[in-house]
């Protein structure tokens, strides 16, 4: 196809700022002229090496993805890239991406995904860019990106028609091969080397009761190669399970609110031994048990703690890492069983290094995000097939039994995450220098039972290249017993969100049934005495409790 590079005038917007996972907006922010193209052609000039090379490109199929896939395509094919490599359709889950970019040994690749946002027309889209190795982009780069959007004058592209994104197999797009892939089939193969596989059939073949929900989002067509064509679970097993560009009209974040059918069904009926959910773009997950809500933390604890019934894991892990807000449960696991604990920012980004080094095997974070070594994204279908393969190593446990036996050992981490979403900017900022501000003073005072131990904002440095980030959260320590922590997040694409992160300890046999709201409730209060959080943003509560 003989066509030619166009060279297109366009002006710098000044927004391009990318958050915690990618540049995030409404979808009418990315349909204004020349936005998209000029994020894209920045990333093509910041990062060097785009010439004759591989890139990965797909998305969780919501909408604008196929104008955009088209978009990038024709950019792609004017830089002088050798050969994209796509999702089927344009879908691609995100630790799918990250497992190409890796098999393909890829310069990079486009994620076109607002994970668990809302999709459709009046929704958001986003899109990020991973780096060899098929991790996120690191700061460094995502400043410079930032600081060539705002100067920006010109982007370039073939000009050319849309091809088909429906069929695999190859094509060519100027001098550029475009080579389209069903992504489930090489993502379940690499699943098949994580666990065992044998086990997991045969717990599903003994008459235990599971399901999955994809949120009409893109891991839809992966639990079906993974739990119907491989596993032989019935197909009953999957729920909302084919791809809607709106996602069904619903909001793909895997939690008691917006899954809450399935909460119910497992939950408050008890009517399936196991089931689990996952987001937008895959990388999120939701544990339920029986009668049991599995918090974010305690899973990525428990998965922590039994690594050695997967084959992935067989041999034990050297370390695991969690994000800073999330609950303190894997260091109780990493203190007993010996290996390294780590506390990062809030960001996949922050795990690569460690990865890459061998320092960490297993990571996660409060978001409803696990994940190991076998990509550098968290992976909400990884995690699902670890607690299938832990229940499938204890025969006759129920989620329930896990729990309680795995607090026994290691004590309850009771938590919950208090979003205040949507605030006016000024606001939130507010609540945010009203603990700041106190911090210093704060180390010896008493609030009830608790004395605090230690106030601060919480900075990292990272123990491979020594990068530092600063900035990431509020923390207000209750010795080994408690915490408040209080961040901004990174993830919303209208006003601004607060979190509030309340961690409390228990470990005596009677505590560990308690109700979550019942252990929190007096932190809670202690929260809003330091944050002024009611007073100053008017709301009587939480947006969204989890």
């Amino acid at each position: 196809m003989n066509a030619a590079v166009q060279t297109i005038s366009s002006t710098p917007f000044d927004d391009q700022q990318v958050g915690t996972a990618g540049l995030r907006k409404q979808v009418r922010v990315f349909q204004q002229p020349h936005y998209l193209e000029n994020f894209i052609q920045s990333v093509f000039d910041t990062h060097p090496g785009f010439e004759d090379s591989t890139l990965v490109v797909g998305g969780d199929g919501r909408y604008h993805n196929d104008v955009a896939i088209q978009t990038l395509l024709a950019m792609a094919a004017a830089r002088g890239i050798a050969r994209v490599i796509v999702g089927k359709n344009g879908l691609l889950s995100t630790p799918a991406a990250s497992h190409l970019i890796r098999k393909h040994d890829a310069h990079g690749g486009f994620v076109l995904s607002a994970s668990h946002n809302p999709a459709g027309p009046d929704g958001d889209f986003g899109i990020k860019f991973s780096v060899r190795g098929g991790g996120q982009a690191p700061s460094t780069l995502t400043d410079a990106i930032y600081a060539r959007s705002r100067a920006i004058t010109a982007y370039q592209r073939l000009d050319v028609p849309p091809i088909d994104l429906g069929q695999v197999g190859e094509t060519r797009l100027g001098g550029m091969t475009v080579q389209i892939v069903d992504s489930t089939q090489d993502y379940a193969d690499l699943m098949e080397t994580q666990f065992d596989f044998d086990a997991i059939r045969s717990l599903l073949d003994s008459g235990f009761q599971f399901a999955f929900d994809a949120m009409h989002a893109v891991t839809g067509p992966y639990a079906r190669e993974l739990f119907v064509h491989r596993l032989g679970a019935p197909e009953s097993v999957l729920r909302n399970a084919v791809p809607q560009s709106d996602f069904g009209g619903g909001h793909p974040d895997p939690n008691l609110v917006y899954a809450a059918e399935l909460a119910d069904e497992v939950v408050t009926r008890q009517a399936l031994d196991f089931a689990a959910a996952s987001d937008g773009d895959g990388d999120r997950n939701m544990i339920l048990g029986r009668g049991l809500f599995v918090s974010p933390g305690d899973s990525l604890a428990v998965i922590a703690a039994n690594t050695r019934c997967m084959p992935g894991h067989r041999d034990g892990i050297a370390g695991a890492a969690r994000s800073m807000p999330t609950s303190r449960a894997l260091d109780a696991v990493a203190a007993r069983q010996g290996f390294e604990a780590h506390e990062t920012p809030t960001g996949w980004k922050f795990f690569c290094n460690l990865l890459d080094a061998g320092r960490i095997h297993v990571c996660g974070e409060e978001s409803f995000g696990t994940g190991s070594d076998h990509v550098r994204e968290k992976d909400g279908l990884w995690a699902v097939l670890a607690w299938l393969n832990l229940l499938a190593s204890r025969p006759g446990q129920s989620v329930a039994d896990i729990m309680l036996d795995h607090w026994s050992t290691y004590g309850r981490h009771y938590y919950e995450r208090h979003d205040y979403e949507g605030l006016k900017a000024e606001d939130a900022e507010a609540v945010m220098d009203a603990l700041r501000q106190q911090l210093s003073q704060l180390p010896g005072q008493q609030f009830d039972a608790l004395t605090v131990t230690a106030a601060d904002e919480f900075a990292y440095v990272d123990p491979i290249d020594g990068s530092q980030a600063k900035g990431q959260g509020l923390r207000v320590i209750f010795g080994d017993t408690a915490r408040i922590v209080l961040r901004k997040s990174g993830t919303g694409t209208s006003g601004a969100t607060l979190r509030l992160y309340l961690e409390w300890l228990r470990e005596d046999q009677w505590e560990l049934r308690l109700p979550t709201q019942e252990v929190l409730t007096p932190l809670a209060l202690i929260a809003d005495r330091l944050c002024r959080l009611k007073v100053i943003t008017g709301r009587d509560q939480p947006s969204l409790v989890t």
